[in-house]
């Protein structure tokens, strides 16, 4: 059965020689996998239209036995070039990628992790790549999952807190703006790598 769907890319691996298996994140689908029959031969006519953070408008035949479907078609939308000119910038989103991944199951609709990662990949050109944008993403995503920490946690100064609570809410170029202490940010950052694996067994690499 063919069905539609808008979608990122959220990873890329070989199948055979001539094959690729393309993993999506959609709103309307959650994350799923796609095998991209012959994508990995010259003339194929996905030769270019597959690569990391890539958006789509697709459509693939829904496979019976296996969570594994084959892509059909696709129109690319977006392609976040500049990613791909900063190595920082694209380790960033890596990270948050492989995070999605690992906090979320297959075929479970994801509307609003699918707008914060979008939102996210969107803000990344615009501004240096700082810690703080992970920190953010994390925050944010444990919220969408229901799992985001108590701002109130003894464990936290009272800046960190309110760097919680502002991470939190603020849009991405609010969160640009925001002024904090060097003393404030490594406090959270290892607040929250405590608490990721607590909650999620591992962190995926690259972490600032």
């Amino acid at each position: 059965m063919i069905e539609r769907a808008h979608g990122l890319i959220l990873r890329l691996r070989p199948f055979t020689e001539t094959s690729l298996i393309v993993q999506w994140l959609t709103p309307e689908f959650g994350r799923i996998s796609t095998i991209a029959k012959g994508a990995r031969r010259p003339k194929s006519p996905f030769r270019g239209k597959l690569d990391l953070f890539y958006e789509a408008d697709f459509s693939f035949n829904r496979s019976r036995r296996s969570e594994l479907h084959t892509l059909s078609e696709l129109i690319l939308t977006e392609t976040h070039p500049i990613l791909r000119l900063d190595l920082d910038r694209l380790r960033q989103a890596s990270y948050c990628a492989a995070l999605v991944e690992q906090s979320t199951e297959s075929d479970t609709p994801l509307p609003a992790i699918f707008s914060l990662f979008r939102g996210f990949l969107a803000h990344l050109p615009k501004q240096p790549p700082q810690p703080r944008n992970i920190y953010a993403f994390e925050l944010k995503l444990l919220d969408e999952l229901g799992l985001g920490p108590d701002p109130t946690s003894n464990q936290l100064s009272s800046e960190t807190k309110e760097l919680v609570r502002a991470l939190s809410v603020l849009d991405w170029e609010d969160i640009a703006a925001l002024k904090t202490t060097a003393g404030a940010a490594k406090q959270l950052r290892q607040f929250l790598h405590g608490f990721l694996i607590f909650h999620l067994g591992k962190i995926p690499k690259g972490r600032i």
